[in-house]
């Protein structure tokens, strides 16, 4: 993707903003959106579109919008840990209230902004137009992809621009290398296409990775953005307090977010670090020097540190091999820093600080692929490596799509097969196999080899 024009925003906020304006089978290419049938659009795909219709925002920057936020998961209405509400994550927090911002714009109620997908959908679209308006963008402009990325950077009310950057960025990426995923049997997506966003007239605000003098000085790889210091204890660990513990835990929410969020000084809460899904990127917000604010048990609190993944813990696919690496790596060095074994005992989850009542990192946390990292330090997995070209491609229990989903492959990426057989036919464009490919990383599974480069005739590995 075009970087060289992305210049930064102001730091406004979203409510301020507005007031002046009243298949399993995804891929990176082909048909955006369908029904489960093929046949039509689809519910969501509908929602989406008339959302788009009614306020004049591309369909496209809607869909890949809700993508980066949640992966397209209302998860019942239900607020995630930076209380951000369904397809569209709208805020109702301390630090920002998109979703009154959004009540305001459409008429529909707070309510039906939590829990309807479609209303949901409509308040984003409406906050976008707002802030489309206030950038005064003319109608003929609003068609092009390209002139949305400040009413996105905007769009969430971030503090920080940086962050706001960072969100933007992201649907960008997305809308850059297309996509496709399903949701409860519709496939949707956007294609892939080239492009050269319009950043305005705001040059001066740096993103995160322009920030080189400001890196860690625990994790030389990580970028340094301090939590909001009322967020965590200071001390000077491991003098004051050993340190024994290593607690994973998922963000609920998506990695802007939750960088955000631990800024935001009324959330009273932080973690040392946080680990984006699509590439393993590092941020650290706490020093271990330290005590940050994670376990919900201050004697685990006091002894440990806490690394926040991008993830919802029901959804498998922000659990990519990138960020499984990422961390182990990152784990491991705390570990060697502070003489910690490598096992279970010393490397938790969340749900296994006594007292917690959180459940992360969830039951598709892949703890024997982690912990074999960590104490492997990244030793190649067994079986042939090949390249899949898809995004958000399902791995299955066995070679058909009725078979149980065990994992998800996030972004294009490397896998490791073992063996291929026979299966449910499959069909991607002019491309047909019935040859699926068994992985043996990242996740141990199923998916068929059109999606793998060159692998629908076959490729170099035994027959299972």
């Amino acid at each position: 993707m075009t970087k060289t024009r992305r210049r930064a925003l102001p730091a406004l906020g979203g409510a301020a903003l507005l007031a002046v304006s009243s298949l399993s089978l995804a891929h990176a290419h082909g048909p955006a959106a369908s029904s489960s049938d093929g046949t039509g659009p689809g519910e969501l795909t509908s929602a989406f579109e008339q959302a788009a219709a009614e306020y004049d925002v591309p369909q496209d920057v809607l869909v890949a919008l809700s993508q980066t936020v949640t992966r397209m998961d209302h998860h019942d209405g239900e607020p995630s840990a930076s209380a951000g509400y369904g397809l569209m994550h709208l805020f109702q927090n301390p630090e920002t209230d998109t979703l009154a911002t959004a009540a305001e714009l459409t008429g529909s109620s707070e309510s039906e902004l939590k829990s309807d997908e479609a209303t949901n959908i409509e308040g984003a679209a409406a906050i976008l137009r707002a802030h489309a308006d206030a950038l005064e963008l003319e109608a003929a402009e609003r068609d092009d992809v390209n002139m949305w990325y400040e009413p996105l950077a905007r769009y969430s009310g971030f503090a920080d621009p940086s962050i706001a950057r960072l969100e933007a960025d992201a649907v960008y990426d997305y809308l850059e290398s297309g996509f496709a995923t399903e949701v409860d049997g519709e496939r949707i997506g956007v294609d892939s296409r080239s492009v050269d966003p319009e950043l305005g007239s705001f040059a001066d605000v740096s993103t995160l990775d322009d920030r080189l003098d400001a890196q860690s000085e625990d994790y030389p790889p990580a970028l340094w953005v301090p939590a909001h210091s009322s967020n965590y204890t200071s001390a000077e660990r491991p003098n004051s307090h050993a340190i024994d513990r290593v607690v994973i835990h998922t963000t609920e929410g998506n990695y802007a977010g939750a960088i955000s969020w631990l800024q935001n000084p009324e959330s009273n809460v932080s973690a040392h670090y946080v680990l984006r899904s699509s590439d393993g990127e590092v941020t650290q917000m706490v020093r271990h020097s330290d005590i940050g604010w994670h376990a919900g048990n201050w004697n685990y609190n006091t002894r440990s540190i806490g690394l926040e993944h991008e993830a919802f813990v029901d959804d498998p696919s922000w659990y990519t091999e990138a960020m499984y690496r990422s961390s182990a790596a990152l784990t491991a060095h705390i570990a060697d820093t502070y003489e910690l074994p490598k096992d279970r005992d010393h490397i938790i989850g969340h749900n296994e600080v006594p007292g917690a009542t959180h459940t992360d990192p969830g039951q598709y946390w892949d703890w024997d692929h982690y912990m074999s990292l960590v104490n492997g330090a990244g030793d190649q997995p067994d079986g042939t490596p090949y390249d899949v070209w898809a995004s958000a491609v399902n791995v299955r229990a066995d070679s058909t799509t009725d078979s149980d989903v065990v994992g998800n492959l996030g972004d294009p990426r490397t896998v490791h097969v073992e063996c291929q057989q026979e299966g449910e036919e499959i069909t991607h464009g002019d491309v047909t196999s019935n040859l699926w490919a068994r992985l043996s990383s990242p996740t141990e599974g199923y998916i068929s080899n059109v999606f793998i480069d060159g692998g629908a005739d076959g490729l170099d590995v035994e027959t299972c």
